[in-house]
Formats: structure tokens, sequence, C-alpha cells
């Protein structure tokens, strides 16, 4: 079964302004005109571009590689990484600073400001909770 294309549908000047007017003035979407018409996105926008009053079409902007704007973004990209592994170091340090003060109130030593602390070798004697040795 062969489909056959849709002819060639041409809108004339005077319709394609009232569809414009209709847009702007907010009483259809451009869904909406889409959808009724059957016409492309593109050529929707290309009657607005050209007969629409207030919807003026934007500068275009060049994107390269190369460009200040993707050079930009992959800054402001590598900053937010940035910020994050300083963040986790910063918990990091924190969780530390907080072992060592936990530290010194069980084990009576200032693990900060020693750099070693004796060593343990088992032969001295140790406090149990029955009170012997």
């Amino acid at each position: 079964m062969k489909e056959r294309l849709r002819p060639l549908r041409v809108f004339s000047e005077p319709l394609k302004k009232k569809i414009v007017k209709d847009i702007e003035s907010g009483k259809v979407s451009m869904a909406a005109v889409r959808r009724q018409y059957e016409v492309s996105h593109q050529s929707l926008y290309n009657w607005l571009n050209k007969y629409s009053r207030n919807l003026q079409s934007t500068q275009k902007m060049v994107m390269q590689m190369e460009s200040e704007s993707y050079k930009t973004k992959e800054l402001e990209k590598r900053i937010m990484e940035l910020e994050a592994a300083l963040g986790r170091k910063q918990l990091e340090v924190d969780f530390l600073n907080q072992m060592f003060e936990q530290g010194k109130k069980e084990l009576g030593v200032d693990l900060k400001k020693k750099f070693a602390t004796p060593l343990f070798n088992g032969s001295g004697s140790t406090k149990d909770n029955t009170g012997t040795k």
C-alpha cells in the first residue's frame, strides 16, 4: 500500500497575519494553531518573525567549541565541582577534629599537639571495670 504525500498547501498572507495577531493577543496558543492548521513549528515561527509587531527575532548566537560562552559554562561547571570537593574535604576535617576531641576526652592526651603517643606494649597494669588489677 503506497502512502500519499499531503498536498502542497499555501497559506494566504491575510490568514498568516490573522493567525499571528491571534497569537499575540493571546486568543490562541501556538500549539493550538499548529494542530488546527497542521502547520510545522518552523513555519509558524517564520510567520511570527515576518508579521509580528511585538515578537521580534532574537539575535543569532554562533556557538563554537572555543566560544566564550562555552568556556564560561565549562569554568562554572568546574567551579561547582571544586566547591563540592572542598565541601567534602571540610566535612572530613570537621570529622577528624571531632575524633581528636573524643580521643582527648577518652585518653586524656591532646592528640593534636603530640605527634606520637606512647606505644602500649601490653606489659603495664591496666584498670578494669571490676576494680582489680
